[in-house]
């Protein structure tokens, strides 16, 4: 069963080696491969949302609670990742910086049981295409909410500063949708 305290200590033992990316997501991948030893761990998702497992200068861990249809615009880390997925299904557009902006490089969709590592300088958007919540632990290797960083509109694909307040009225949105 997927112990939040032992996931922790597991992944914070693995920050400063030379492969923490590469151990991080063995550690995510060996806890997604038992989904439902995860949501014995961290709960049913009841509502689309962020809820933080872990947060410091160097480590951060959410449990991410897409909601049914949800897409998230496109936007940067600035710091490497390591997404598992252990409910449902999420759709990464990644791009890439063209033409004073930014074009669409590639696709990405993982399922329950998925893992996967996303490089610091990754652009992407996330997509929810189920008709229920996805849930995904996502670990990141730095202060995950002091770091500042970008989005871009969807539809003019300019850069501006990450706006924290637009992706909570997006997750309450979504939650919005789920009530009715």
């Amino acid at each position: 069963m997927f112990d939040v305290d032992d996931f922790i200590e597991e992944c914070k033992g693995t920050i400063g080696g030379d492969d923490t990316h590469r151990s991080v997501r063995e550690i995510v991948e060996r806890a997604v491969s038992d989904p439902q030893g995860v949501l014995n761990g961290l709960g049913e998702p009841q509502r689309a949302g962020v809820e933080t497992i872990y947060h410091d200068d160097d480590l951060t861990i959410l449990n991410v609670m897409w909601g049914p249809r949800m897409t998230i615009h496109p936007h940067n880390h600035l710091m490497w990742a390591v997404i598992g997925v252990y409910g449902g299904q999420e759709d990464n557009t990644f791009y890439k910086r063209a033409n004073g902006g930014i074009e669409i490089a590639s696709q990405q969709v993982l399922m329950t049981k998925d893992a996967a590592p996303l490089g610091e300088p990754v652009i992407h958007s996330v997509t929810n295409p189920l008709d229920k919540i996805t849930a995904a632990i996502h670990v990141y290797g730095g202060d995950f909410f002091d770091t500042p960083r970008s989005e871009w509109d969807p539809n003019t694909l300019e850069e501006h500063p990450y706006d924290v307040e637009h992706t909570r009225r997006v997750f309450e949105e979504s939650n919005r949708l789920l009530e009715a």
